[in-house]
């Protein structure tokens, strides 16, 4: 971009497609979120596009091959994170009190099928959507 541009004043579309880059960053990992709140508060006041460049200039276009990209939004990598250890507690919980009561409780950890499904039809919906070979 030249000089001249540069030092124009930005609009509102310019600060939203930078703000749209740097969520693009977080969700990739690039970013943390501590990151992405400083730059964000810096995009939305900036005035010339000078000042929005800066905030990006160390981050790849997206859709560029610049290094692994994560699969998965942040916030489904928390979810997860917490099914599973959800799972395991109850689990263990379940096998410990099986052992000491020796057999025949219910296997409540049954119906953490019904979150673990809805959790993986989620992710299966989001992979598609974010998948680069999507016919639309």
């Amino acid at each position: 971009m030249s000089k001249e541009v540069e030092n124009l004043r930005a609009a509102d579309t310019d600060r939203q497609q930078i703000a749209d880059r740097l969520k693009f960053a977080l969700d990739e990992g690039r970013l943390s979120l501590h990151e992405y709140d400083e730059r964000i508060g810096l995009a939305y006041a900036a005035r010339t596009h000078a000042e929005l460049l800066v905030l990006v200039k160390d981050l790849p276009r997206p859709g560029s091959r610049a290094g692994r990209t994560r699969r998965l939004p942040t916030a489904l990598i928390v979810l997860w994170t917490i099914f599973g250890a959800l799972a395991a507690v109850n689990v263990v919980v379940y096998a410990l009190v099986t052992v000491s009561n020796g057999g025949g409780i219910y296997p409540w950890p049954i119906w953490l099928l019904v979150p673990g499904v809805a959790l993986g039809a989620v992710t299966v919906g989001v992979q598609a959507i974010r998948s680069p070979n999507r016919k639309d």
